[in-house]
């Protein structure tokens, strides 16, 4: 069920922070007490093999999102343990030291279920009478962008294979900010700097006779 347009639940998980201090972290929060935007994206395990290189590729990018007043998050479903030991695992072998953005530990999957995201379906055992859970049960790479009202504008999910462009986020973001702050919208592969529309035919017409 798409959440676009929809508050983000209001959640309140484990997570840790670079140091290794342990917190308690609300996204719906995070985003309307301190008036800002913010990305959370989902990854499956740590100690895995795409997974490093997507939360390099956030780090690098941590400067332009933060020039965006847009706090950057990770999130998947092992402790907050298993992440400080990922945390304090070299890059060159396989692990993430010099991430700075906290990482939710969302092992009660109370957070992925209700955004439901998780590689779990439930099924009925006869012979033991039991309700079982086939797949992984660890999240799909999953990403939100919250605004400052709490509001979901964006949502995507990637199969566990496919990493994610990171420069794709900011734009979404610019396209946003452009919408929230200009009242006009923003054509197919509009950048920063680039014109956009009025909600309107003429604006339309007068844009894909230029374009």
């Amino acid at each position: 069920m798409a959440l676009v347009g929809k508050k983000f639940p209001n959640i309140t998980v484990d997570a840790i922070s670079e140091m290794g201090d342990n917190l308690r972290i609300n996204i719906l929060e995070e985003a309307t007490k301190n008036n800002k935007k913010v990305l959370l994206f989902w990854y499956p395990k740590d100690f895995t093999f795409v997974c490093p290189t997507e939360l390099h590729a956030f780090q690098a990018a941590l400067p332009d999102f933060e020039q965006r007043n847009t706090v950057v998050i990770g999130a998947s479903c092992d402790t907050n343990e298993v992440h400080f030991a990922w945390l304090n695992t070299a890059k060159n072998n396989g692990g993430i030291e010099g991430v700075t953005y906290p990482l939710l530990a969302d092992t009660t999957r109370n957070l992925s279920k209700a955004l439901d995201i998780l590689d779990a379906q439930e099924v009925y055992d006869e012979e033991s009478n039991d309700i079982l859970v086939e797949g992984s049960n660890v999240t799909f790479r999953a990403t939100y962008l919250i605004d400052e009202t709490g509001k979901i504008f964006h949502e995507s999910v990637n199969d566990m294979p496919l990493g994610r462009n990171v420069g794709e986020y900011l734009r979404l973001i610019d396209a946003y900010t452009h919408v929230q702050t200009k009242g006009e919208v923003c054509p197919a592969n509009w950048e920063q700097g680039k014109e956009a529309m009025n909600a309107d035919r003429l604006s339309t017409a007068a844009y894909l006779s230029q374009n």
